[in-house]
């Protein structure tokens, strides 16, 4: 039912104006309350998930048909905040430590969260297309944010430039789905193309060619191959706390929107589609674990790792099943503290003051700090899929969810890319814990990194033992997904 509450975007609406006002203080009171913005910032995307999990929101539909609110929304937005919350508390310090204390920085993460809570709750094409901008706007700017670094403006650069490519993309496939079904509504084109399907009616060409653009400008924004282009440039040259941000958040909302567009509206399409999420699954795959084999920036090896997990999470999304997209939902939750944990411990990587990103920094981590070689081994073990750590049960329930709809060869790849992916987790840790020590890092890490390390290693540990909310909640995200 279409309502005028505007209680349904609650969350939205508190952090358009908690960022208004962190703009408006920071712009009056100078970088000097960098700091303090930084942790109100935190308190806002604290508030927000608290807005939603323990609120009691209405569902259904707001501003027209075009913001939608159900159980898949308020999961997927839970674990975006979640990833924006860690990402916030991670660069305070950074920047402070850096010389680069700018309040803008935590309040345009705290715009591009709101971005990412609208495309996960777009019901239309255009306020999917305003979501992803505001999101988009926002990161161009962070990644660019060290304006004396070549290697920064480099990597913004070229990040606007493939996102603006990527959005005109956009455009024009929403531009030829509007011409060939006469409307941008979610619901409505669902029963436009359900109808087509229902009297045996092919669909238009231009309908799936605009699809196909769709699939595409989407596909950028995860960074799934072949738009993978602009990821490894710009995890290296923007601010670590920056690439850990990037390489997470962004991505939940966006997979998230992918899945809400492909499952609902476009539902009644999934042979064409499911040819498209396969390729581009086994091309994220097969390059995310051969890439990262040669590089010696951990940064960029991040990178390819994170090209190769969104080819696992589209795995869940070509099976075209509800089983599958409950996989999908899991698989995120997983990677976000996977993820987290592992680039807290990049950002701990520091030695005389100054940062390193070089594989072999690590050499001999296991002897000079003991805990965190401990606790980057379970992030590297829990990537490779390693069982009990979640991981592994990550990557089980999306192959499980390929083999029962029949994509067994899928499955077959993604383990075996899986198995070749565990060589260069697996190198690090012999690094650590085989070679040699050079100079050790410097201590402390700080009570920021130490809390995410031990909440990232806490859920990935003993995920095995709660995992029940986890999975019930993705059961019930997955089902509001396809009950609609």
């Amino acid at each position: 039912m279409i309502t005028t509450d505007l209680s349904m975007a609650l969350p939205e609406i508190f952090l358009a104006c908690s960022a208004t006002v962190l703009l408006i203080y920071g712009a009056y009171a100078g970088n000097k309350t960098a700091g303090f913005v930084s942790a109100l910032s935190v308190a806002v995307i604290a508030v927000a998930f608290g807005l939603i999990f323990f609120g009691d929101q209405k569902q259904g539909l707001a501003f027209g048909g075009l913001f939608v609110v159900d159980a898949y929304a308020n999961y997927m937005k839970l674990v975006a905040l979640t990833a924006s919350g860690f990402g916030i508390l991670m660069t305070q310090r950074f920047v402070e430590r850096e010389g680069m204390a700018r309040f803008e920085i935590p309040v345009l993460m705290v715009l591009a969260t709101l971005g990412m809570l609208m495309m996960i709750s777009s019901n239309d094409l255009m306020s999917l297309y305003v979501g992803l901008e505001l999101q988009s706007l926002a990161l161009y700017v962070i990644a660019a944010i060290r304006r004396e670094n070549l290697r920064s403006s480099e990597a913004g650069l070229k990040y606007f430039v493939l996102g603006a490519l990527s959005s005109g993309m956009l455009l024009y496939g929403c531009s030829m789905v509007y011409g060939f079904t006469g409307t941008t509504d979610f619901d409505t084109l669902g029963t436009v193309i359900s109808g087509l399907a229902a009297g045996d009616q092919s669909p238009q060409v231009g309908l799936v060619v605009g699809l196909v653009f769709v699939c595409a400008a989407i596909a950028f924004k995860i960074s799934a191959v072949p738009f993978h282009m602009w990821t490894p440039d710009v995890y290296e040259g923007a601010p670590t706390p920056v690439t850990a941000f990037f390489a997470s958040a962004p991505k939940v909302a966006a997979i998230a929107l992918f899945a809400r567009l492909l499952s609902d509206p476009f539902g009644s399409l999934v042979s064409e589609w499911q040819q498209i999420i396969v390729f581009v699954a086994l091309a994220s795959m097969i390059l995310g674990s051969l890439a990262a084999i040669k590089q010696t920036n951990i940064k960029r090896l991040m990178a390819y790792s994170s090209i190769g997990n969104i080819g696992y999470a589209l795995v869940g999304l070509a099976a075209g099943t509800q089983a599958g997209v409950e996989g999908l939902v899991i698989y995120m939750t997983i990677y976000i503290f996977m993820n987290m944990g592992t680039f807290a411990c990049i950002l701990s990587m520091r030695q005389k003051g100054n940062m390193v990103e070089g594989i072999d920094d690590l050499k001999g981590l296991s002897k000079t700090s003991p805990a965190m070689a401990l606790a980057l081994t379970i992030f590297m073990f829990s990537m490779a899929g390693i069982p009990p750590l979640a991981g592994f049960f990550a990557k089980y329930v999306v192959f499980a969810a390929a083999v029962d709809a029949g994509l067994t060869t899928l499955a077959v790849i993604g383990i075996l890319t899986s198995v070749i992916g565990a060589f260069y987790y697996l190198r690090i840790i012999k690094v650590m814990y085989f070679d040699e020590p050079s100079a050790s890092f410097d201590k402390p890490i700080g009570a920021e990194m130490t809390m995410v390390l031990t909440v990232a290693t806490a859920f990935i540990v003993f995920f095995i033992l709660f995992s029940s909310p986890i999975m019930d909640g993705a059961a019930i995200a997955a089902s509001a997904l396809f009950a609609g």
